[in-house]
């Protein structure tokens, strides 16, 4: 398992059960924890709230010497040790890094920028992508690359399926496939409706498949020279590389995950001076992205990317209004409407893996009238994720939600191309690789059928 819950240090408060959408953590009150390990989807929540720790002020170098052994964290960690946690999977990329045959390439999600620099002592909320890449090359990466990036060929593959299924017949609603928990949670509760999931993978495994591949030729490198790493800010990410069928691209798609929390401990292990960094730009051509690429770390950002090319796809004009703030919002399932040209597109948003149940019941029934609904396992998408920075105070954490979102739509605002399809970086990956959205080839490498293991 990713998640866990050390039984020595928790107290049985019960937080992490309260916040879990799932159900999976059983125990009585004040006596220790118990994950139910098939029914978890690994989100990371538990670890966000739990409260239970070891720390050097209040346990002395023994006890905490010995817990960061046992989770393999580096010996830089100085931070409480709480009884939720992730598993550290450092190693894997640190012997990567140090191996000189290995050809290491990194990509950043859109919520990591928004969240890192809190480790640091910045702001909540800080907008620090700059920082975030120059720090990746001191670390020795050779690429450094952006999930933004293939977020945007993700609208491309998965914008085009949606409109084949609404002209075509196909099953719907379609429901978006970016978020690993979710997709493990419809698979052990209502593998029935599998179908319904867009087929497209995730950035995440999409960038992996693309790097390793297209990416691969650019560099005149072999796949298998290449070690591909992701910075998440979800837990569950590590398990969605580890599905047996990511591997399209001849080799593990993404080979491991960390998340956002991880990469502070590398930063701080490896001495980097964060505030001292002078920002550097990403790698190209996957360093180019869009706003659509970047909303992809708020609830509702999946879809109003997918509105903003899909409109134009269908119409061949340009949308209206380029912020779709109909979709937008926080907690909870909302509606819309959103007329693309003569097709009245009916869609939803599940913010909140708990909301998702009355949803699935209604599709099971056929009662819901529907084309595209967007799902996202954590409270407020992305930027809650359970692998951002931990955030003490339950005030603390409403507050950080809301500056990681409005740093989020404030980068969006600010950048040259706001719809995925006017990247010119995705452009030329069809023209010269992939050759259309939803093409033989980009079906091959960058969509997936759910094997539930």
């Amino acid at each position: 398992m990713i998640v866990a819950i050390d039984q020595n240090l928790c107290t049985g408060c019960r937080e992490c059960a309260q916040v879990c959408p799932v159900c999976a953590i059983e125990g009585e009150q004040g006596k220790p924890q118990v994950i139910q390990t098939e029914r978890c989807v690994m989100c990371g929540q538990c670890i966000q709230k739990c409260k239970s720790y070891v720390s050097l002020l209040d346990h002395g170098n023994d006890a905490y010497d010995r817990i960061r052994k046992e989770r393999n964290l580096p010996d830089s960690v100085q931070e409480p040790l709480f009884a939720a946690y992730s598993v550290c999977s450092l190693d894997k990329v640190r012997t990567a890094l140090k191996d000189g045959c290995t050809f290491t390439v990194v990509q950043c999600a859109p919520a990591v920028r928004v969240a890192i620099g809190e480790e640091f002592g910045e702001e909540l909320g800080t907008l620090t992508p700059g920082k975030l890449a120059a720090a990746l090359r001191k670390l020795g990466f050779d690429r450094v690359y952006d999930t933004n990036f293939p977020a945007d060929v993700t609208i491309m593959e998965e914008g085009t399926e949606l409109i084949d299924r609404v002209n075509k017949g196909g099953v719907l609603p379609m429901f978006t496939s970016c978020c690993p928990a979710w997709v493990k949670f419809l698979e052990n509760n209502y593998p029935e409706l599998k179908d319904h999931l867009s087929s497209a993978k995730s950035p995440q495994q999409i960038g992996g498949a693309i790097f390793k591949t297209y990416g691969a030729e650019l560099d005149q490198r072999k796949a298998s020279e290449i070690y591909s790493v992701s910075v998440m800010p979800c837990t569950c990410k590590a398990y969605e590389c580890d599905r047996p069928e990511m591997k399209d691209s001849g080799y593990r798609d993404v080979d491991a995950a960390i998340t956002t929390r991880e990469l502070a401990w590398l930063i701080k292990e490896a001495q980097i001076d964060w505030n001292a960094l002078r920002e550097e730009e990403f790698d190209q051509p996957f360093g180019m992205y869009t706003g659509a690429g970047a909303i992809f770390g708020v609830t509702g950002g999946v879809m109003e990317a997918a509105i903003r090319t899909g409109y134009e796809l269908v119409t061949g004009e340009s949308i209206p209004q380029v912020d779709v703030t109909s979709v937008r919002g926080t907690e909870g399932f909302r509606t819309a409407l959103i007329e693309v040209g003569d097709l009245k597109l009916k869609v939803g948003i599940v913010t909140g893996l708990k909301h998702v149940i009355p949803v699935l019941e209604a599709v099971r029934a056929g009662t819901l009238d529907l084309h595209f609904i967007e799902v996202m396992t954590c409270p407020q998408g992305c930027v809650s994720g359970g692998g951002q920075p931990k955030l003490l105070m339950d005030t603390f954490s409403e507050e950080a939600y809301r500056a990681r979102r409005e740093a989020i739509f404030d980068h969006d605002r600010e950048l040259t191309y706001r719809k995925s399809h006017e990247n010119p970086a995705v452009k030329k990956l069809y023209e010269e690789f992939l050759e259309a959205p939803n093409s033989h080839l980009a079906h091959h490498l960058l969509h997936t059928t759910y094997c539930n293991d």
